[in-house]
């Protein structure tokens, strides 16, 4: 801290930066030579009736009283990164499991097995992280009958296209017969050029993007996926996948007319920022609403503290590819699901 060395300083805060990051320094003791200085730093959630409220990074509040400040500034925001993140595989799967969280899940030794009445593969398959704990046999058979019993296909993520990938466990998989599908690409970008704002292509007034933390019926009727679920687009497990995370914000665009034209999600998880579901509506567009829903999400990750982005596209989707290549996305690696066939699944 940048306090003087005395330890006596000035309070440069009031009651009007609260949710802005201070630091502060207090005098803390009896009074009959034990005073010692205590600092905190973290953003100033309160100030009422003489007591500040200081919640840390940790999410530890520590409440402090205005008399007993010797210290106090507001810390500027440390300035966004701008460069491309680094990360491991294990490290981006975990992650993108916990944005994108299955209802129901069960361990098989360091596998997870997820479910969420059939929304999605993603929420709907094993995530073999590590070591099963029991040969392979025996895992895949575990797995045959835990989605079995759910009415839902027995199906394996395995990452690919890296060093880390799971090569061995893939090419095993493929031997017994278990079919691959839906190959995805993992990218990655920094987060801070994400949340520039980009000019209105028409010159007129921009788009409004609202930010919500859970779906409504426009947001739910743009979004494509929402309607997988057999339960229907409003089934209890499509809302619980799409509102699961740490800190999950739904955006929706509107035009003049009140009409909801685009969609996204994100997903903050520590220093990463999630984006799924991000969609415009037919006749809405090339008009860079989707790059205004991705930058209006980008800010908020970044108020949060996040600084990389991630995204998973379907290797197929050649429109959505070119579009985050744009946002300056790249890929990381790869993965797809390897399904139980019914020979396989017997």
């Amino acid at each position: 801290m940048e306090f003087l060395a005395g330890g006596r300083g000035e309070v440069r805060i009031t009651p009007a930066d609260v949710g802005k990051r201070v630091s502060v320094r207090r005098l803390t003791g009896d009074g009959e030579g034990s005073e010692r200085f205590t600092d905190a730093v973290g953003v100033l959630t309160s100030w009422n009736e003489g007591v500040l409220s200081i919640t840390r990074r940790s999410g530890e509040c520590a409440r402090i009283a205005e008399s007993s400040l010797v210290a106090a500034k507001v810390v500027p925001a440390a300035p966004a990164r701008r460069r491309a993140p680094a990360a491991t595989v294990r490290e981006l799967q975990e992650v993108a499991a916990r944005g994108w969280p299955a209802v129901e899940t069960a361990r098989l030794g360091e596998w997870t097995l997820r479910a969420a009445g059939g929304f999605t593969r993603r929420a709907n398959s094993a995530l073999p992280l590590g070591d099963p704990g029991v040969p392979l046999e025996a895992a895949l058979e575990r797995i045959i009958r835990w989605y079995g019993a759910r009415g839902l296909p027995p199906a394996v993520a395995v990452a690919t296209g890296s060093a880390e990938a799971d090569a061995e466990l893939t090419a095993r998989l493929a031997e017994r017969g278990w079919a691959d599908e839906r190959h995805t690409r993992i990218r990655i970008a920094p987060l801070a050029p994400l949340a520039d704002t980009p000019p209105d292509p028409a010159g007129g007034a921009p788009a409004a993007v609202v930010l919500a933390r859970e779906p409504d019926a426009d947001w739910l009727a743009l979004y494509h996926r929402a309607g997988e679920s057999p339960g229907g687009p409003l089934a209890e497990d499509v809302l619980k996948v799409l509102t699961g995370g740490s800190s999950v914000w739904c955006a929706t665009a509107r035009g003049a007319d009140g009409r909801a034209t685009a969609i996204g999600r994100l997903a903050v998880d520590g220093r990463w920022a999630g984006f799924s579901a991000v969609e415009v509506a037919p006749d809405a567009r090339r008009q860079g609403l989707a790059t205004r829903v991705m930058a209006a999400l980008a800010a908020r990750a970044l108020a949060e503290g996040a600084s990389a982005a991630y995204l998973q596209v379907e290797a197929d989707n050649t429109g959505a590819l070119g579009f985050y290549d744009r946002l300056g996305f790249t890929d990381h690696h790869g993965y797809h699901y390897r399904r139980a066939l019914p020979d396989a699944a017997r």
